[in-house]
């Protein structure tokens, strides 16, 4: 199995927080996006993970050289981003027509049981069940999870089952031969070459697809979204009865980095640390402070800080 991370996004809407660096790398509870991503799909044992980079890619370039537990990796420039399914295109000469792949996009976090893709032998498409479909694209089932059709913000409900971002393909060179098909005859929506058209052939062609659920689906792409992950995630993480230090309290869940010094202060709840980082006489709530941040006198509450 091979796994592709489309991470080309120049995170527009996370600025000035990705002036300077990708989105995929912001600190979310004591790692980056890209580090939960990976982190959580190294027990499938993928042959080898291709990230689609485009702003900041030699950001992303020097960051996975400081990953070596990641195995093999291999990244390809996105230079002129025209839509999903170009991105995907661009990985697939690396991708072996029968061997499987897995996508995940570079942008969300998840809680989702991946050790099914061991014994499966047809398409998974991940799905969230949402309150208003109309934001997103859909599978429409047949009732037993067998996947009927796919449908891009449906306006009239046919299904809440929103495709999330996560995508295995059994058929890989259909996948090929779909998305060249879409590229070849210059077949857009919203003016993109759409991964979800290309699967939408897929299944037209006979391909089989099944849904799988996520449990959680954690939005990165605002800044309140991102506040509201890392409270989520430092459940998962929380360090703070580790700090045991004079005239500072500790309010779980928090996560402190390495080399942190804090005076006078209260931490938490729901605070990132990073490493390097100096506070004293604050009271810091529902934040995430990058490495080498230094806080002094204030009271912090909703708030990114970055050096």
């Amino acid at each position: 199995m091979k796994i592709v991370l489309p991470v080309a996004g120049n995170g527009l809407r996370l600025r000035p927080y990705t002036e300077n660096v990708p989105k995929c790398l912001l600190p979310v509870a004591g790692k980056t996006i890209l580090d939960w991503i990976v982190d959580d799909s190294l027990s499938l044992k993928p042959s080898e993970t291709i990230f689609i980079t485009g702003y900041k890619a030699e950001v992303v370039d020097t960051f996975l050289t400081t990953r070596p537990a990641w195995g093999k990796t291999r990244t390809v420039i996105q230079s002129d981003p025209q839509g999903l399914g170009e991105a995907i295109s661009l990985a697939l000469p690396f991708v072996g027509d029968d061997e499987p792949l897995l996508i995940i996009l570079g942008d969300t976090l998840f809680e989702a049981d991946l050790s099914i893709l061991h014994n499966v032998d047809e398409n998974i498409l991940y799905t969230y069940k949402v309150g208003d479909p109309r934001r997103f694209g859909v599978a429409v089932t047949d009732g037993t999870g067998r996947i009927m059709r796919l449908v891009e913000k449906p306006q009239q409900f046919v299904s809440d089952e929103a495709i999330v971002g996560i995508y295995y393909i059994k058929d890989t060179k259909a996948l090929k031969q779909c998305l060249k098909f879409l590229m070849d005859n210059n077949i857009r929506t919203n003016n993109e070459f759409q991964l979800t058209d290309a699967l939408q052939m897929m299944l037209e062609r006979g391909c089989r697809f099944r849904t799988a659920p996520v449990q959680k689906w954690l939005d990165c792409g605002l800044a309140e979204t991102l506040l509201d992950t890392n409270a989520h995630v430092l459940k998962r993480v929380d360090n703070s009865a580790s700090v045991n230090l004079p005239g500072v309290k500790v309010i779980a869940p928090c996560y402190i980095g390495k080399d942190v010094k804090i005076e006078n202060s209260t931490i938490g709840p729901n605070v990132s640390v990073g490493d390097g980082c100096v506070i004293e006489n604050s009271t810091i709530s529902n934040a995430v402070l990058w490495d080498a941040v230094k806080v002094s006198g204030q009271t912090l509450d909703n708030v990114i800080m970055h050096e």
